[in-house]
């Protein structure tokens, strides 16, 4: 029997994290390859945004392995941004977004967070269905390019 998949707050500068983002990173690129090969900036290098008491960051692991992550930071005392979502490949399909979307919810209430939003691209089919089926609304853009799809969700 295979590991059980755990959900961890780490460091947003951990090695596994930035594997996961390196990752996440190659995914956009193939997914949006008008953007460049480098879609963000890695190390994160507003890694401070992204720790406690304004920001969390939830990695997803099997054992030693990353299979996703999810990161949290504050853009007022009220509101959080929800970023970087990523499950790899052979993990898809068994609701490990699902877990870490709600996870990292539960973290922003924890941060005195009352709503949250995050932004994404159409072409990210399977993150705009899961926001969706989620409880998000499409709410007006907060942010440019790549992002053509931006949602909100109070909790």
């Amino acid at each position: 029997m295979p590991d059980p998949v755990t959900l961890q707050l780490t460091d947003p500068d951990d090695p596994a994290l930035q594997s996961c983002l390196r990752a996440y990173a190659r995914f956009l690129t193939r997914t949006l390859p008008e953007e460049g090969p480098d879609p963000f900036p890695l190390p994160l290098p507003d890694a401070a945004d992204y720790r406690p008491p304004r920001g969390a960051v939830l990695l997803a692991r099997q054992a030693d392995l990353a299979l996703g992550c999810v990161c949290l930071h504050g853009l007022s005392p009220e509101r959080g941004e929800v970023k970087r979502l990523y499950v790899a490949p052979k993990a898809r399909g068994q609701g490990l977004a699902r877990r870490l979307m709600r996870a990292i919810e539960d973290q922003a209430r924890s941060l005195g967070y009352t709503s949250l939003v995050l932004d994404t691209n159409h072409r990210l089919t399977a993150a705009v269905a899961l926001y969706l089926s989620d409880g998000w609304a499409p709410c007006p853009p907060y942010s440019g390019p790549p992002a053509t799809r931006w949602f909100a969700k109070s909790l």
